[in-house]
């Protein structure tokens, strides 16, 4: 696996065979995880000093526009909005709440990575019990494989759906040819952009793509403020009531468990702090108070680089909410999959004009796609990883596990693409990733408590209010998970 950075924090050059010059601690002096150079062999020989400002922290920041690519896509442009057109404006509160909680988990998964320069499948399989030698979660991960299949085929089904609404192949946009040609090209692109497999493509593709997106949709929420759905700031206050009216409990645990990050994205998250090079810039746990020092400095960057996209993707989130919310509740429309993006465009197209239409849904196209674009490196690392756990090959062989991450990031996309066109209504497929999604969510927060807990060097915690926020964290997902297995089954 190959990693660069355009920048780098002061400290040692020697990974990148630099000497280092005379600088401040928020100096980028040239590369330290260097092109070849693997960043999952934390040994000490690419040690740097954190940044000690926001100003220098801000320069390192990266993996949280990978997370907020994933996050920000099916389940904020199809689900949020469809919940605000069931409820109104009443759980706008539950956006900021549902994603605040589970940074949480995210940032102390990522401490105990950072610390041990490990990934979170490689964790997972450390928590008991125990079956046939593995630990209990490393089974889950591979029946993961078909939630992981199944959800990002509707993904790439639906990214499909919007672009070939603008542009359709043959005489009818919906029809099997047109969906399926589109299907084709945008596996093409995902798999020719990931060719490379370096984490700075994924990175820079992915920040751009955040933005845009994240741009396009509080565009389209303002555009409102000149038609006949404006919203109001007394709108917004009262979304932020912390109220829930009867007969909605149902859709509130449904917003709790589909916005912010997942546990899929939260694992995924791992495996980029360390490709940034937080871990090997930190360097092995000596028990010295320079590694202490380290890793505390470099968790404070992870930690900021989670917040900053927690920001980006709850104002996507928000945005999108507040569409089904201003546009579709007032008239009783709560349109489902696809036909929320269709039903929004011929509003736009009839409110402020053709071009409010066509802009909708090549932001939709988009925005859905961006989450295939993020994905397909996320969950490659997290096969891949899955089946070196079970002895497919050594982890530890960049060479092994680069060839085996490429060939995974083919088959990938193309398995998504092909269920994504020929599976009209996998009813029976959805109920189970429903299920294994919900297993999933508590099998990531019993982890992450247990890896914090067993694992992670006390001196390099942050005290009882942070302990807290965890549990709480980890307390809500598990009970959001178990009420998703009571209604699948």
């Amino acid at each position: 696996m190959t990693t660069s950075h355009s920048s780098t924090p002061s400290g040692s050059a020697r990974a990148a065979g630099h000497t280092p010059a005379e600088h401040t601690p928020d100096t980028p002096t040239g590369t330290i995880i260097a092109k070849g150079v693997d960043p999952y062999l934390v040994d000490g020989s690419q040690i740097a000093e954190p940044p000690t400002t926001l100003r220098g922290k801000l320069k390192f920041l990266g993996p949280g526009m990978i997370t907020s690519a994933a996050v920000v896509g099916s389940g904020e442009l199809l689900t949020a909005t469809t919940l605000g057109a069931t409820v109104g404006f009443m759980l706008l509160w539950l956006v900021l709440v549902s994603t605040f909680l589970k940074v949480w988990v995210q940032i102390e998964l990522a401490r105990w990575s950072i610390s041990t320069g490990r990934t979170a499948v490689d964790g997972y399989d450390d928590v008991p019990p125990r079956i046939g030698k593995r630990g209990w979660i490393s089974w889950l991960q591979l029946l993961m494989f078909l939630q992981f299949f199944i959800g990002q085929a509707g993904v790439i089904s639906a990214s499909a759906f919007a672009f070939s609404s603008l542009f359709p192949i043959g005489p009818e946009p919906y029809s099997l040819l047109s969906i399926g040609t589109w299907v084709a090209i945008l596996v093409v692109v995902a798999i020719a952009i990931h060719s490379f497999n370096r984490y700075a493509v994924v990175e820079r593709i992915s920040t751009v793509l955040v933005l845009l997106v994240t741009l396009f949709a509080i565009v389209m929420v303002f555009l409102l403020q000149g038609t006949d759905f404006a919203w109001t700031l007394g709108d917004l206050g009262d979304g932020m009531r912390f109220q829930i009216a009867a007969g909605s409990i149902g859709v509130a645990i449904a917003m709790f468990g589909m916005t912010g990050v997942g546990a899929g994205e939260t694992t995924a998250y791992t495996y980029w702090v360390v490709e940034k090079g937080y871990a090997a810039w930190t360097g092995p746990n000596d028990g010295s108070e320079s590694w202490v020092s380290r890793a505390r400095g470099w968790i404070s960057v992870m930690k900021v680089d989670a917040w900053v996209s927690w920001i980006v993707y709850i104002a996507s989130t928000a945005a999108f909410y507040i569409l089904g919310a201003a546009v579709l509740h007032p008239q009783g429309l709560i349109p489902k999959g696809n036909d929320v993006m269709v039903t929004i465009s011929s509003i736009f197209d009839s409110a402020v004009g053709t071009w409010g239409g066509v802009l909708f849904l090549l932001g939709a196209g988009l925005a859905l796609f961006k989450t295939i674009l993020a994905n397909v490196p996320s969950l490659g690392r997290i096969t891949g990883q899955t089946l070196a756990v079970f002895g497919a090959y050594d982890w530890k062989d960049q060479v092994a596990r680069d060839r085996w991450q490429r060939v995974i990031m083919i088959v990938l996309p193309v398995g998504w693409g092909l269920l994504g066109t020929i599976a009209s209504s996998p009813l029976l497929l959805v109920i189970i990733a429903g299920i294994l999604n919900a297993v999933y969510l508590i099998g990531a927060a019993i982890a992450t408590v247990y890896l914090a807990r067993t694992q992670t060097d006390p001196r390099i915690r942050d005290g009882r209010p942070t302990e807290v926020m965890l549990w709480i964290s980890a307390a809500a997902i598990t009970a959001v998970g178990v009420i998703g297995l009571v209604n699948a089954f």
